[in-house]
């Protein structure tokens, strides 16, 4: 979730939508993102809409916070009155869920449960930093109701962890991912990040090798991406550390798709392997596709049929609407046809399935010619679809066919 928000039109104060927009989100997958903002430290990398105790000062509570984003929960059953279907997938992200109470992780999924249903097989994610959790945190989980969980490991190293500034010990998320698995969690993620500054493709080989010994059923890894406004930019900017290399992000990468492949995990998306479909994140396949999904919390984003809106950025400023009974939404914008078509090509093309030819226009059809003879994707059941090198160069890909 980024720490800036767009402009857009103001939205309405009781979070109203266009009843076609309700209409048609009624038709697609469903799904709730509940963005718990604390972290008790920040990270070099990050550029999360986060606060650590000392940022926020007197201006955020987390005691108070279940509450209100119960309350935001509420005010979305409201709004999608007219939406007759159960939720499909459930996620919580941050900054770092787990630093609240499990039980106040509960209560908000009780909340969804409660003013929407649940879909019998709902995925139920929450993110968690390694070292917020341990055995009976991650049992209270489960009894209320969640069956994935998503670890921050980053890397093995402890070098790279240091200047990542994270602050957990290299072996914590992976004795975190054996307890989840022994508490019963059906479903285990580790994230990981390569090309920081420093990391060594050795380095890079142990962190996978790491990550696999944990058995997960899933692995997210991502090239690092030096964000404007960091501390990682601005050490960078100063000259203590290098720009991450193109070259050697890409050596990390085909690195990563050897061993998670030889292990048995495929890639379901670029930055994305599963062990099995079943495995695959649900939630995410629900943003890449356009479907719908509400944004509980400061700073979240939601979309439902074609319009887009996000919340104010601020704790306080978040807490102030839901005291007052207003919607929190801060602005939102409508999408266009041509606007959902270009979305549908940068996020599809990431994607196995790969992209229908027909979300193409002329020119984005020939351009698919072209990427085919160059190697870059083949064509199959009317679907264009990455090859191996075509996944390394992805966001040329997109290029071509958006010209």
């Amino acid at each position: 979730m980024p720490s800036t928000l767009p402009e857009g039109e103001v939205a309405p104060r009781d979070g109203a939508l266009p009843e076609a927009a309700v209409r048609e989100a009624a038709g697609r997958p469903f799904g709730f993102y509940l963005h718990v903002p604390f972290c008790a430290s920040r990270c070099g990398y990050c550029d999360f809409n986060t606060y650590t105790a000392r940022e926020l000062g007197g201006g955020g509570s987390q005691a108070s916070y279940a509450g209100n984003a119960v309350a935001e929960v509420r005010l979305a059953r409201q709004v999608l009155r007219d939406l007759d279907r159960p939720v499909d997938t459930v996620f919580f992200g941050g900054g770092t869920p787990t630093l609240l109470p499990a039980a106040d992780l509960g209560k908000m999924l009780a909340a969804v449960r409660d003013e929407f249903g649940l879909a019998p097989d709902a995925e139920v994610t929450t993110e968690a930093n390694p070292e917020s959790v341990d055995p009976a945190y991650l049992e209270a989980l489960l009894e209320a109701g969640f069956n994935r969980v998503s670890f921050g490991m980053q890397s093995s190293s402890s070098h790279v962890l240091k200047i990542l500034d994270r602050q957990h010990s290299p072996g914590r998320a992976l004795e975190a991912a054996k307890e989840a698995t022994s508490a019963g969690f059906e479903h285990v993620n580790l994230d990981l990040i390569y090309g920081t500054p420093g990391e060594s493709l050795d380095d890079w080989r142990v962190s996978l090798e790491s990550a696999l010994s944990a058995e997960p059923d899933h692995v997210s890894a991502y090239a690092l991406i030096v964000e404007d406004g960091t501390q990682l930019a601005r050490r960078i900017r100063r000259g203590e550390l290098p720009m991450p290399d193109d070259d050697d992000l890409a050596d990390k990468y085909v690195l990563a798709d050897s061993l998670l492949s030889a292990a048995g995990l495929g890639w379901y998306e670029v930055s994305n392997w599963a062990r099995s479909t079943a495995a695959r994140c649900r939630h995410n396949e629900l943003y890449w596709r356009g479907d719908t999904w509400w944004g509980i919390g400061p700073g979240a984003h939601s979309h439902a049929g074609g319009v887009r809106w996000w919340n104010v950025k601020h704790p306080t400023a978040y807490a102030e609407r839901i005291a007052a009974g207003e919607s929190p939404a801060y602005a939102r914008e409508t999408l266009d046809a041509e606007t959902r078509r270009v979305e549908r090509v940068l996020l599809e093309v990431r994607l196995s399935a790969g992209l229908p030819l027909d979300v193409l226009d002329a020119a984005g059809r020939a351009a698919a010619d072209q990427v085919v003879a160059d190697g870059l994707a083949v064509v199959a059941d009317g679907r264009l679809v990455l090859t191996d090198r075509g996944r390394l160069l992805a966001d040329a890909v997109v290029r071509d066919l958006l010209p």
